[in-house]
């Protein structure tokens, strides 16, 4: 088995891309942090095992590891790149199965303001998220608040914590997003 390795605009993370699906096309990218329950992400739990690993990030078909500050990837890739070939050579899927995420909303949107967040998820979904993940990251919307035409948008994977995720926002999908969508007056990354 050959694994490829990219690098991300996020110095502190590393594409793993293991020529299988790891997500599948239609699952649902999933981001786990040190410390969180990862017992239906038995990947993730090999991930976690190598002591320097602080984040994993499943995409369609990459996983995208975030290693601690202090951390080389010289010494730890290797770890990262066994840990991932030793588990689908042992023939693992990396889900036990679909996990729910947090993508879901409390928010309701009626009328005019229901348009307009579903072009915003549109104009998300075509344009921002497949160029994102070829960086090994995903970005996924919030909310609208169509008092003062604010989105909030959550990076993840190698765009949480990339230093060039803030122009990314402003200069990327902000413009993006005020050009289709005029009722947009900024984007904004949700805590």
């Amino acid at each position: 088995m050959f694994i490829q390795t990219e690098d991300t605009p996020n110095p502190a993370t590393l594409k793993f891309l293991p020529g299988r699906d790891v997500v599948g096309k239609d699952g649902k990218m999933l981001e786990f942090a040190r410390g969180e329950d990862v017992s239906r992400a038995p990947l993730a739990e090999m991930l976690f095992m190598i002591p320097d690993v602080e984040r994993v990030f499943f995409g369609t078909d990459y996983v995208s590891v975030t290693r601690v500050d202090d951390a080389q990837w010289k010494h730890l890739k290797p770890a990262v790149l066994g840990a991932i070939m030793d588990f689908y050579v042992a023939g693992g899927k990396p889900l036990l199965e679909q996990i729910q995420d947090s993508e879901a909303e409390d928010r309701v949107y009626e009328g005019e303001t229901l348009e307009i967040v579903e072009q915003i998820k549109e104009l998300i979904e075509l344009r921002v998220r497949p160029a994102v993940a070829q960086d090994g990251g995903d970005i996924v919307f919030r909310h609208f608040d169509d008092d003062d035409g604010s989105v909030y948008l959550e990076m993840r994977g190698a765009c949480a914590g990339c230093p060039s995720s803030t122009m990314t926002l402003k200069s990327g999908i902000e413009n993006l997003l005020k050009h289709y969508v005029p009722e947009v007056t900024r984007v904004e990354q949700a805590i």
